[in-house]
C-alpha cells in the first residue's frame, strides 16, 4: 500500500514537473514531506504571493505548469495574485492546496478551516473566481485523478491555472491497490491534442490577406503561449504584413525586424497605433484585444465596417469577441499561422507598403530624452541603458506602473522571448519574483525592472535568488513615490498615499546576501548594469530617475486621448 501523498509525487515525477514553489502549512505538509526523495525541486518563497508569481512566470516561459503549493487560507488570499495573472495571461499553472479541515471539528467555530462549512472560509468559492477549473476530492482515488486532470486542463485550449484542494482522508489515507474507478497512467490521462482551423476558414483568411494593400498583424500573448514565433515571422514575410503587438505580446516578434511596427495600446507606440488604424486587413493572432490594447474602443482606431478582420484564437468564443470578425481561425496559434503560410504556396505578396510604413513606425522607439545625460536620470535614458545590455540571451521582466510603459515604448527587443511583463491582471510586485523564476529555470541573463513601489512589495524575492544560487539583476526605477498615481494629481498632495519613504535598497540587498549600488547618472547606470551582469550574486541597482518626467503626458496615444484618456 502507498500513501496518497507518495502517489501524488509519483504523478509529478511522471509528468516531468521541475519545480514546486511551496510554502509548508496544513495538509500540504503531507506533500512536502515526500518531495525531498523525488526528482522535483522545491523552491520555498518568502510568502505565497511570491510563490504564485514564480509559478506563473515558469508556466509563461516554458508552456508547461509548475506547481504552487501552500495552505488553503493563504493560497486563497496572498496566493491569488499569481493565479489571477495566470488566468488573464493564459499561463499554465497547477495549484495544490488544502482546506485546513480538522475532521469532526470543521463545523465547530472553525479557525483556519476553508471547506465552506458554516462559519468557515470558503476556499472553493475563491478558487472558482480565479482558476479555470478546481477539484475538491473526497477520497485517495479522487485525489489522484483530480491531480491528473488539473495538469490536463492547465494546458488544454487556452492555458491557465487549475487547483486541487487536499482534504482530510483524501490525502492522508493509503491508495487502494485496485481502485474503482481506476486511476490511469498519468502520461495518458493528461495528454492533450492541438486544434487547428478548418480549410474553408484558412482559404478565406488567405484571400483576405493576399488581396490587402495594407495588411497588418496584431500579435498577442497567444503567440508566446503556443511558441509560434517562427510561424508568425513566416506569415508576416509571406504576406508582407507589418507586425504590431499587444503589451503581453511584446517580444513575440523581434522589434528590430524590418516588418516590426511596435506595441499598440493606450500607452503604446503612436507609430504602431497609426499603422493598425491605416490597415485595410488585420490578422489578430492570440490577442484578447482588451481595452488598453484597443485604446478603449476609440472609434478611429479599429473599424470593422472598413477593415477586414481575421481573428485567430484557440477559443472560438474569443474570435470576434471584441470586434466582429470577417473570418475566425479557431485553433492553436502555431497551427493557424502554419496553415496560413502553407496555404499561400510560398508566393510573395510583393507589397512595399508594410516595410516602409513599419520603418517609420519604429521611430516611436526613440525620443530626445533617450540621449539625455541629465541627473537624476531621465527614465527614457534609463531604458536605453537597459536596452544596451539586452541580447537574445537576456530576459527582461517588467512590473506595473509608469516603469512598464517607459519600458514597452523605449526598450526595442532584439529577439523573441526577451521581454515579459505583468499585464494579465497587471499587479504590482510581479517583476521581481518573475525574474527569480526565470533565473532559476533558464540559463539566461535576467533583468527584473520595477518601480520602487512594486519592488518593495516583493523584494524578499531577492533573498530567494540568493538561496537558490542565481544572480539576476534587479533595476529599481526609483522616484520615491507611487509615480503613476502621483502624476494623476491635479495639484500637489491632491491624492493621499502617493509619497514613499526613501528606502536604501542597496543596504536592503546587502542584508539579503546580495550586492547593489545606486546610480544617479547614465554613466553610473551603465557601469551598474555591467557589474550586475558579471556578479555572481543577485545585484540591485537603485536608479534615481527624474520624477518630473510625465509618463501619460508623453506616452498617451492620440486615440486614447480622443476618448478621454486615463481610464486606469
Amino acid at each position: 500500500m502507498t500513501s496518497t501523498a507518495e502517489r501524488v509525487v509519483d504523478i509529478l515525477e511522471t509528468l516531468g514537473v521541475e519545480y514546486v514553489f511551496g510554502y509548508p502549512g496544513g495538509r500540504v505538509i503531507e506533500l512536502l514531506d515526500e518531495l525531498p526523495e523525488s526528482d522535483v525541486s522545491v523552491v520555498r518563497p518568502r510568502d505565497e504571493r511570491e510563490g504564485s508569481v514564480m509559478a506563473e512566470m515558469y508556466g509563461r516561459l516554458h508552456g508547461e505548469p509548475a506547481v504552487l503549493a501552500g495552505q488553503g487560507p493563504w493560497i486563497g488570499s496572498l496566493g491569488t495574485i499569481g493565479q489571477m495573472e495566470a488566468r488573464l495571461a493564459s499561463s499554465p499553472m497547477v495549484v495544490l492546496t488544502e482546506a485546513s479541515e480538522r475532521g469532526d471539528y470543521s463545523t465547530l467555530a472553525p479557525y483556519q478551516q476553508s471547506r465552506g462549512d458554516y462559519g468557515g472560509l470558503d476556499l472553493p468559492k475563491i478558487l472558482d473566481g480565479v482558476t479555470k477549473e478546481h477539484w475538491f476530492p473526497r477520497s485517495p482515488t479522487e485525489t489522484l485523478r483530480s491531480v491528473q486532470l488539473a495538469f490536463k486542463h492547465a494546458t488544454a485550449g487556452r492555458p491557465g491555472p487549475t487547483a486541487v484542494i487536499f482534504d482530510g482522508d483524501a490525502i492522508t489515507e493509503e491508495v487502494p491497490e485496485d481502485p474503482i474507478p481506476p486511476v490511469w497512467n498519468a502520461d495518458e490521462q493528461v495528454r492533450n491534442w492541438e486544434s487547428k482551423p478548418t480549410d474553408r476558414d484558412v482559404d478565406a483568411a488567405v484571400a483576405a490577406l493576399a488581396d490587402a494593400d495594407r495588411p497588418v498583424i496584431i500579435a498577442g500573448n497567444g503567440v508566446h503561449a503556443a511558441g509560434a514565433y517562427d510561424d508568425l515571422e513566416a506569415v508576416a514575410e509571406t504576406y508582407d504584413a507589418a507586425v504590431a503587438t499587444s503589451y503581453l505580446g511584446k517580444s513575440t516578434f523581434p522589434e528590430t525586424h524590418d516588418l516590426a511596427a511596435g506595441v499598440i495600446g493606450s500607452f503604446g507606440h503612436e507609430g504602431a497605433n497609426r499603422v493598425v488604424s491605416e490597415a485595410d486587413a488585420l490578422l489578430v493572432v492570440g490577442c484578447r484585444m482588451n481595452p488598453m490594447d484597443t485604446n478603449w474602443q476609440a472609434p478611429d482606431f479599429i473599424r470593422p465596417d472598413e477593415q477586414t478582420i481575421v481573428h485567430a484564437d484557440v477559443d472560438t468564443r474569443n474570435a470576434g469577441w471584441v470586434y466582429p470578425a470577417d473570418v475566425g481561425l479557431v485553433g492553436d496559434a502555431k497551427e493557424s499561422l502554419r496553415a496560413l503560410a502553407d496555404a499561400a504556396g510560398g508566393a510573395d505578396a510583393g507589397n512595399d507598403w508594410a516595410r516602409d510604413r513599419a520603418a517609420t513606425a519604429r521611430d516611436s522607439f526613440h525620443a530626445p530624452n533617450c540621449e539625455s545625460d541629465a541627473a537624476p536620470i531621465k527614465p527614457q535614458r534609463a531604458v536605453k541603458e537597459i536596452e544596451a545590455v539586452v541580447d537574445e540571451d537576456t530576459i527582461v521582466t517588467a512590473d506595473s506602473g509608469n516603469n512598464r510603459f517607459w519600458l514597452l515604448n523605449y526598450l526595442q527587443t532584439p529577439a523573441t522571448r526577451t521581454y515579459f511583463g505583468s499585464g494579465g491582471v497587471g499587479g504590482m510586485g510581479w517583476a521581481t519574483p518573475a525574474a527569480v523564476s526565470a533565473a532559476i529555470s533558464t540559463d539566461k541573463d535576467v533583468i527584473g525592472v520595477a518601480g520602487d513601489g512594486g519592488f518593495t512589495m516583493t523584494m524578499t524575492s531577492v533573498e530567494i535568488a540568493v538561496e537558490q544560487g542565481v544572480a539576476p539583476t534587479f533595476v529599481v526605477l526609483n522616484d520615491t513615490s507611487l509615480g503613476m498615481v502621483r502624476q494623476m494629481q491635479e495639484g500637489q498632495d491632491d491624492i493621499a498615499g502617493v509619497e514613499f519613504h526613501d528606502t536604501d535598497f542597496v543596504t536592503v540587498a546587502e542584508g539579503f546576501g546580495a550586492d547593489g549600488t545606486r546610480a544617479v547618472s547614465p554613466d553610473e547606470l551603465a557601469d551598474a548594469l555591467a557589474a550586475g551582469r558579471e556578479s555572481e550574486v543577485p545585484f540591485v541597482v537603485d536608479v534615481r530617475i527624474d520624477r518630473e518626467e510625465e509618463m501619460a503626458e508623453q506616452l498617451q496615444s492620440s486615440f486614447y486621448e480622443a476618448v478621454g484618456g486615463l481610464h486606469e
